[in-house]
Parts: C-alpha cells; sequence; structure tokens
C-alpha cells in the first residue's frame, strides 16, 4: 500500500498500542517488556495511556439526577398471566362463576369480542391477606406473599395490541410495531457499563427465545453495542456460555491473536470512520475476551453456599434467578429473566393445571431472590419487576371441557408488580371494574411506567434522546410521565 494512503504509517509503536482499547491488556505476551517504556514516555501507568478519557460507548456516564437505583431485574412471565388468579382478586366473578356476560358490558365490546366472549369464568385460586398492609394475594405465589410489604401492584395496566409480538415488542420497547430500542438499550445509552467484564445488558432465555425473539432486546437505530446479550440459561453445569475457554490454545497466544484482530480491525475503522456496526464488532470483540474469566466466574453456581443454592431451588427457574443476581451485583445494569421459551403463560386452555405449574415453578425463586437481595444489602437499590404483556380475561375460552377452560388475551387492565429500588411496598395502584374488564381507576400505559423506572434510574424520560432519521426519539415516544405516588 502507498503510504500517503496507509493510515498507520506514521504512527509510533505507542500511538499503535493505543489505537486498540485492549492495548497492553491484550498484547500482554507479545510486547510485555514495551509497557513499562511507553508508559513511563506518556507519563502514566503500565495498564494504558496516560490520562487517556475512557471514550468508549459503555463508559459510565452521570445520571441527570441522584439515582434511586442502581440495577433492573426484570422476570418477564411471557404469554401474560391471568391477573384474576394471581394477584388481582374479583369476588363478582365468583359469584357469577358460569352466568354470560352482562349485556351492558357485551354492547361495549367490538363484534369479534362478544363472538368470543364465553361465560364468566370465576377464579379457582383463594385469595389471603398478607402482612401488615393486607395486600390481597392468591395462593398460587404463597412465598412471594411473605414479601406482601414490599411490593407495589399495580392493577391497571393498558396495552395497545391484544397479541404476543406486539405486546412484548411495547413492554419492552416501548412500540408495539415499529422497531425501537428496547429499555435496556435506552439504559446503556443514558449510564453506561459498570462493568467492563461483562454485558450491560443480559436476557437470560431457559429453552430458547421468547416470541419476537431478538427484537426484545434489540438497540434498533442505537449504536449495536448497546444491544442485549441473550443466554440460554438451562443447563445446570458451569458452561452456561458457550466458548468461554479454548483449551487448544494458550492464553498468551490467544492474546496476541485478539491483539492482531484489533489491530487489524482498527486499521479498517480509520479508513471507514463512521461505520458504527464496526465499532460495535470491535467492542464486542473485546468484551468477549474480557468475558473469559469473567463469565465463567459469574455462572458458576457452584461457587454459591448450598444452602444458597436450596433457598433458589435446583430448577431451570430457580438457577435462572439466582444467576440474575449473580449478575447484578458483579455490575449487570439490567437483567432479563424469561419463564420459558415461547408463551408459557399463554393459557388460552387448561389454565388450572397450566398456571399451578408454572406459579409453582417461579414462587419459590422469586421469593429466594427477593429474601436474597435483602441479606446482601442490595433490594433498596435493585428495583425487581415481575408480570407480562398483557393479562387474561374474565371469561370462559371457547372450550366445552370444564377440565380444559382457559382465558382468552386481555390488553384492557392487566397487573404487574414492583419492588425495590425506591418503589412502595405493600400498596396497590389504579383498579380493575368488578369484573375484570375496563381499567376504572389510575390507568397506566407502558410510557408511563417506562418514564417511572427511567425516573427511578436517574433519567429524565424527556432528555433521554438518540437523533435519527431527522428528529429526535426517546423510549416514551411523545408520552409518559412519571407516577410520583408509587414512589418512595
Amino acid at each position: 500500500m502507498n503510504e500517503s494512503h496507509d493510515p498507520f504509517a506514521a504512527l509510533s509503536r505507542r500511538q499503535l498500542l493505543q489505537s486498540t482499547s485492549l492495548g497492553t491488556l491484550a498484547m500482554y505476551g507479545l510486547l510485555a517488556d514495551s509497557r513499562g517504556a511507553d508508559a513511563a514516555e506518556s507519563g502514566g501507568t503500565a495498564g494504558g495511556a496516560a490520562g487517556a478519557i475512557d471514550t468508549s460507548p459503555l463508559a459510565e456516564k452521570p445520571p441527570h439526577f441522584p439515582a434511586r437505583v442502581k440495577r433492573i431485574i426484570h422476570l418477564f412471565a411471557n404469554g401474560g398471566p391471568s391477573q384474576m388468579d394471581t394477584f388481582d382478586p374479583k369476588p363478582e366473578l365468583n359469584r357469577l362463576d358460569g352466568k354470560p356476560l352482562p349485556d351492558s358490558v357485551l354492547s361495549q365490546l367490538q363484534d369479534t369480542q362478544r363472538k368470543r366472549a364465553g361465560s364468566i369464568f370465576g377464579s379457582p385460586f383463594q385469595f389471603k391477606r398478607y402482612g401488615e398492609s393486607g395486600l390481597e394475594i392468591s395462593e398460587l405465589f404463597s412465598k412471594v406473599a411473605e414479601h406482601a410489604d414490599d411490593l407495589c401492584v399495580i392493577r391497571s395496566m393498558q396495552g395497545e395490541i391484544a397479541n404476543h409480538t406486539p405486546g412484548l415488542l411495547l413492554t419492552n420497547c416501548g412500540h408495539s410495531t415499529l422497531p425501537r430500542p428496547s429499555m435496556g438499550s435506552w439504559l446503556l445509552y443514558g449510564l453506561g457499563s459498570e462493568s467492563d467484564e461483562l454485558p450491560g445488558f443480559i436476557t437470560l432465555c431457559p429453552k430458547g427465545l421468547p416470541t419476537a425473539q431478538t427484537l426484545n432486546w434489540t438497540s434498533a437505530f442505537l449504536p449495536g453495542v448497546y444491544q442485549g446479550t441473550p443466554i440460554d440459561t438451562e443447563s445446570s453445569g458451569k458452561q452456561i456460555v458457550p466458548n468461554l475457554t479454548r483449551s487448544d490454545i494458550r492464553p498468551g497466544s490467544q492474546r496476541a491473536q485478539v491483539a492482531l484482530t484489533q489491530f487489524l480491525n482498527r486499521r479498517h475503522q480509520l479508513m471507514n470512520p463512521g461505520d458504527e456496526r464496526l465499532e460495535s464488532r470491535i467492542q464486542s470483540m473485546e468484551l468477549a475476551f474480557r468475558m473469559q474469566t469473567a463469565g465463567t466466574d459469574a455462572f458458576d453456581l457452584s461457587q454459591e453456599s448450598a444452602e444458597t443454592r436450596q433457598m433458589y431451588g435446583n430448577t431451570i427457574v430457580g438457577r435462572n434467578l439466582l444467576t440474575a443476581r449473580r449478575l447484578a451485583e458483579r455490575g449487570v445494569r439490567y437483567v432479563q429473566c424469561y419463564h420459558g421459551a415461547g408463551q408459557p403463560w399463554d393459557n388460552h386452555g387448561s389454565l388450572v393445571k397450566n398456571i399451578t405449574r408454572l406459579a409453582g415453578e417461579s414462587d419459590q425463586p422469586i421469593a429466594a431472590l427477593l429474601q436474597d437481595l435483602k441479606q446482601r444489602g442490595m433490594f433498596n437499590d435493585t428495583l425487581v419487576i415481575w408480570g407480562g404483556e398483557m393479562g387474561r380475561t374474565p371469561t370462559i375460552q371457547q372450550v366445552k371441557d370444564p377440565s380444559k377452560y382457559g382465558r382468552d388475551h386481555h390488553i384492557d387492565g392487566y397487573t404487574i408488580w414492583l419492588a425495590g429500588g425506591g418503589f412502595r411496598g405493600g400498596m396497590t395502584y389504579g383498579a380493575t371494574d368488578e369484573l375484570a374488564m375496563q381499567v376504572v381507576e389510575n390507568k397506566v400505559p407502558i410510557h408511563d411506567l417506562h418514564a417511572t423506572i427511567l425516573h427511578q434510574m436517574g433519567l429524565d424520560h424527556k432528555r433521554l434522546t438518540y437523533r435519527y432519521s431527522g428528529r429526535d426519539f426517546r423510549l416514551t415516544d411523545v408520552h409518559g410521565r412519571v407516577i410520583k405516588e408509587i414512589l418512595s
């Protein structure tokens, strides 16, 4: 190549090392003898360039104002759990069980809804009051109920489209149809990552991907470095993340290989400035190299005491939530835990059987997570979110066999709960009518929830913007208000 066109032709050795952010770390095996000289020449330490400012897109950034929350663990009940069987008791449904919906209700439904509306389906599960707050919770979640005074239960969530893919996209990305960055990506963009060795946004997906798949953690038009990292945590062994170690390559040789590759990547980048995809790939490769130690440590649950592992339970959900806690305490800012692939909570049929199994799988691990966070002093600055992308109807899905009764999709009033992170515990917010058909008090669209979560992370949802395609975008679009009534 002609020297005048080669951006590296005139670089000094020190500049060459600084051209890759792995620098002396990755080239230690080849260039250990030169690190001290370069550091002395630059007036800095042997670990990197003197007085260098971290310009990595994942570098920590200050919040807009003091934050109440450092990290989020989002427990996604994928498919839409039935609110009147879990956290929103409706005695009137039980009284009218088996009867048709009143004409006054049917007249408000669309034609397709009227045709699909079956008879009223009362909950077969008992509710009790728990804690000093007297919060009513179903017997399905008797262990979570022991933390009733920590739960902020929102019973008035409202969606837009009664289907899974748009519901998941709305919940995760703030828009039900258009590809937009997910909340985890916005948090990384706004605050950076606390960890240099682990992704700042991880989704734990045992048994495969949820509906909408990778769009649930996409960075969309944000730089690709902010997208989530999905990991299948079905395995009970140490190597949950594949290919973290290479037994056929010596550590020193691998460092040299990575350093050479990144040197060539940076060289290519200088000749193609402004390519965010290339920058994202470079950052991902460097992070993958650093994960080889941190990743094996974070996912090795054998490091936990037998008592802790027993508290969570040796199940897929138990291991998933224990892994989430280990990631959170290691600086992962946003951990999302999906309960199975597909839509396991999508109980159109055999609801009693299915929801009993699903709640049984998750009740103990969720309670263990809340207790564990308290014991470790992490509860107050960790936000735990539980819920799905929609709720279920108060009527029977069109099934003749009573043992196979189920519930259809419902977006006009469903339930989620939040715990920790400066949210008021032992309270409910919002309400649906006595038949659980409509919100009648304090409706909460997803934009309000997102605005409130960002607020607790120290971010003003109106100021967290990204310029794209001629306009400023934000997670809450042109909507959203902080729900101060649920904050402590």
